[in-house]
């Protein structure tokens, strides 16, 4: 008797969450500011991509994803793409992730999210992770130490190291 190999279902990777971009014209303003300035920090370098609400699927087999604000990608060549499937991706995941608050994230779901995101980051290499809220002017960043995001004490004159 000969075994077969057992057939596994191909998973679908969508490019859409459907969720909204922004809850609010703020939000999408900061998202585009984020996004466009680091689009022109980094416009000489052909292999940083960087994208904003663009699904992020870590793992080949896994239907875990997340769609940061913004994320910014070392290494990896700019372009198109309906999603960032990290092991098309030669296994580089993003290193920065940026969150920009809206009202909706405020409140206990909302937070309960953000924390949420936080862990996912934490467990998939993210490098730092900023969340701003707009409404406060109010920064909070975390930078990756051994295999956790520690929070960063102060924000004031903050430079990343990337």
């Amino acid at each position: 008797m000969t075994l077969q190999p057992i057939a596994t279902p191909e998973i679908d990777y969508p490019d859409s969450d459907g969720n909204p971009m922004s809850d609010n014209t703020e939000q999408y303003r900061w998202i585009v500011i984020v996004k466009e300035n680091l689009e022109i920090i980094f416009a000489e370098d052909p292999n940083v991509f960087i994208a904003g609400d663009l699904l992020w699927y870590p793992v080949q087999g896994s239907r875990d994803r997340a769609a940061p604000d913004v994320m910014v990608v070392f290494g990896r060549p700019k372009g198109r793409r309906g999603s960032y499937k990290q092991w098309e991706e030669g296994g580089i995941a993003p290193q920065i992730a940026f969150e920009i608050l809206s009202p909706s994230n405020k409140d206990r779901r909302g937070l309960d999210s953000l924390e949420m995101k936080l862990e996912f980051y934490e467990q998939y290499g993210i490098e730092e992770y900023y969340v701003y809220d707009p409404d406060d002017f109010g920064l909070e960043g975390w930078q990756r130490q051994g295999e956790r995001l520690e929070k960063i004490a102060t924000m004031s004159d903050w430079v990343s190291p990337r």
